[in-house]
This record gives structure tokens, C-alpha cells and sequence, in this order.
């Protein structure tokens, strides 16, 4: 079990950014040592940069595809080579896609499937093995990052929440498996709400989809911040939480959906619905003085 991060091995994926880069802050404060992927090299560059700078006792960067498999071996086998052993490894990169079934190209279906699903697979069998090695007293523990929409399917996500609900259900018989073994080693799903990160602004769309819309809906749900949902995770990692919600919406989500089912879809619908009205009444062009709206 995982109490302390000062020393400890730790992976993270999607480290340039976003949630990524909050855990590898959050870890550096604690003394760990960070072994941080990413495709956006200069991002991860400047996330090494400050890591070290809040206290990291090493940090080594790579440049990974997560949906490349040959390519996350390399990296767990290098890592392991590297620090001698693996606690900890949160598998968090992910990208988002807003079309309908109807409007999405299989070519952005298999790309979301690539980074969110199998990103997750890959890093998670990659670095089982060296998870299994690691120095019980030290700990050992694997963090696969889901969704709130991996917990309800929400409209125009079809193909994000396939990704999400399929890492939760990986993620969830992993645990189990290990657990039939008696291993010591720990998972936790973490479901994520609304986050004020990038993602959006750098995910994919349909065509003719109004990205600034769909930016400005996401920023005025997104309530959470990535430095809230770092100390979220790696404290759920200390405690050995199966799962946890991260933000209200997400909590609402999960017990909404369970509490009530389908029943809970047009609430969730009400509050998109007025978050885009909102949205639009924004952006509306205001009527200049003396003239008639």
C-alpha cells in the first residue's frame, strides 16, 4: 500500500497537460520520482521543467502514443530498466470527439478508441509485470482514469463514453483478477466531471459542428479544477479506493444514475439544455445604445 509518494516510482500518462500534468506537480511536491509521457514534447518538456523545480527526486520524459502498443512496452520495460521498479502508474491521456453516430468517421471512432480504451490496456499490461516486482514495503498501485460519461451516456459522446464505459469495465476486472491472486497490488477507476482542462479545445468534431459552442458549454459546466482532481486521485490511491467521483457533477452522475436509471437522462438533458442557452445568450451581439433589439 501506497502511503507515501516521497521515493516512489511513478508513471503518468498524458503528462503535458491537463490532469496529467496536476499529478505530475502534485507528486514532484511529495519527492517522487516521475516517469512522464506524452505526444506534445514541448509540453512535457516544460511539465519536467517545473517538476523538478517543486521537488521531484528524478524525472525522465518520453515521447509515447499511447494507442501505439510496441511503443508503451518500450516505455514500461525503459522505466522499469531505468528506476529499478514501478509503485505507481495512472493511466490518464485522453482526447474527446463530439459527433453523433450518425455524422462520426470511422477514422475518429478508431482514433478515440486508440488513446482513451486502448492507451489504457496497453499501459496497464505493459506494466503489470513490473507492478507485480515492486517492493511490497514501497507499495505498488494502478490508476486507469475513466469519465463521469463513462458512467452515463450523454448525446453527441457516443464514441467517447464507448471508451470510458470499456475502461471502466477493463479496469474493474483487473481489480478483480488481482484480487483472486491475492496480489498486492492496488487499482483504482477514477471518474472524472467536467475538468477545466484543454480537452475539448483540442479534441476532434463533426463537420459543420460549432466548436466555439461546444468550448464555451464545456467551460461553463466544467466547475472542477485539474489541481483538485490530482489530490483527488492520489488520495484515493493512500486510502486504496476502488473508485472514486471526481467533482459534484460526477457524484450527481453516479448516483443519479443509479438511484433513478433512465429516469435521470432528462434531468441531465434540462442541464445541458440551459448551459447552451446560456451560451448562446452570451455570444448574442448586444444592441448598441438607441437601438432596438
Amino acid at each position: 500500500m501506497i502511503r507515501d509518494y516521497a521515493g516512489r516510482v511513478c508513471t503518468v500518462t498524458g503528462a503535458a497537460s491537463g490532469i496529467g500534468q496536476a499529478l505530475a506537480f502534485a507528486l514532484a511536491e511529495h519527492g517522487a520520482r516521475l516517469a512522464l509521457a506524452d505526444v506534445d514534447a514541448e509540453g512535457l518538456d516544460t511539465t519536467a521543467r517545473r517538476a523538478r523545480e517543486l521537488g521531484a527526486e528524478q524525472v525522465h520524459v518520453d515521447v509515447v502514443d499511447v494507442a501505439r502498443r510496441e511503443q508503451v512496452q518500450d516505455w514500461a520495460d525503459t522505466t522499469a530498466e531505468r528506476f529499478g521498479q514501478v509503485n505507481l502508474v495512472i493511466n490518464n491521456a485522453g482526447v474527446a470527439l463530439t459527433a453523433s453516430v450518425d455524422e462520426m468517421e470511422w477514422a475518429d471512432f478508431e482514433w478515440i478508441m486508440g488513446v482513451n480504451f486502448w492507451g489504457v490496456a496497453h499501459g496497464t499490461k505493459s506494466f503489470l509485470p513490473h507492478l507485480r516486482r515492486a517492493d511490497p514495503a514501497r507499495g505498488a498501485h494502478l490508476v486507469n482514469v475513466s469519465s463521469s460519461f463513462g458512467l452515463f451516456g450523454m448525446p453527441e459522446r457516443s464514441a467517447y463514453s464507448a471508451t470510458k464505459y470499456a475502461v471502466r469495465g477493463f479496469s474493474e476486472s483487473v481489480r478483480n483478477e488481482l484480487r483472486r491472486e491475492g496480489s498486492a497490488v492496488g487499482v483504482t477507476t477514477a471518474y472524472p466531471g467536467g475538468i477545466r482542462t484543454s480537452i475539448v479545445r483540442n479534441s476532434r468534431a463533426a463537420r459543420g459542428t460549432d466548436r466555439a459552442e461546444v468550448v464555451a458549454v464545456h467551460d461553463s459546466l466544467s466547475k472542477t479544477s485539474p489541481e483538485h482532481a490530482a489530490r483527488v486521485i492520489l488520495g484515493s490511491v493512500r486510502k486504496r479506493r476502488t473508485r472514486v467521483c471526481i467533482g459534484l457533477d460526477a457524484k450527481v452522475m453516479d448516483l443519479g444514475t443509479r438511484l433513478l436509471g433512465s429516469a435521470f437522462e432528462p434531468v441531465v438533458h434540462a442541464s445541458i439544455e440551459r448551459a447552451r442557452a446560456k451560451v448562446v445568450r452570451q455570444a448574442a451581439p448586444r444592441p448598441r445604445p438607441g437601438e432596438v433589439a
